[in-house]
């Protein structure tokens, strides 16, 4: 189930945000009242979605956004008031913190919870990707040094070297990288 976290102190807002990001798909969100509570559930719980309604009583709120975004696969929206909404919107745009100025609607507050659930989404999708990549580089590196160690210690070629290792991936039924490792372990030799 999707999550989302609200770092708010004003009671009176918490209630108008937490009603939003309830309708928008997110039930019932975690409030919480300052930048230290949050970083705390933060590191602890995955959260989809966090929304900072500034000023906070420990911070000003545009160091939490950079820390979601740069720690956490979170869409990051900071609420701030339309007269420092430009200054830290230079500050954090860039690292993909969304800012949105107060007073707002509800049709540009969805509209922001909107653009930050569709930016935790792509980061969620580049991550999996990104952790088969490495999945498949490992298994590769692994084959390699087995390659190697059988073109050493058996004097085979580095295509006799394939060869085997595909071969006995076939003939157990596992995978490559599984005859790699135990190759390496030395489990299999060509004896």
């Amino acid at each position: 189930m999707p999550r989302a976290l609200i770092v708010s102190a004003g009671a009176s807002s918490n209630e108008y945000l937490a009603r939003h990001v309830a309708e928008y798909g997110f039930p019932r969100p975690t409030i919480v009242p300052s930048c230290g509570e949050a970083r705390r559930l933060l590191a602890t719980s995955p959260f989809q979605l966090v929304v900072i309604n500034t000023p906070l009583p420990d911070e000003v709120g545009h160091e939490l956004g950079l820390y979601v975004v740069r720690n956490t696969l979170a869409g990051a929206l900071l609420l701030v008031k339309a007269a420092n909404a430009e200054q830290a919107a230079g500050l954090v745009e860039d690292s993909g913190v969304l800012v949105l100025s107060k007073p707002f609607n509800a049709a540009a507050f969805r509209q922001g919870l909107h653009l930050a659930a569709a930016t935790s989404h792509r980061l969620e999708n580049l991550w999996q990707e990104n952790e088969k990549l490495r999945d498949k580089l490992e298994q590769t590196r692994l084959v390699c040094r087995a390659k190697c160690q059988l073109i050493q210690q058996e004097e085979m070629t580095e295509a006799q070297a394939h060869r085997y290792l595909e071969k006995l991936a076939m003939d157990t039924r596992r995978s490559l990288a599984q005859v790699a490792l135990d190759v390496l372990q030395g489990g299999e030799s060509s004896e």
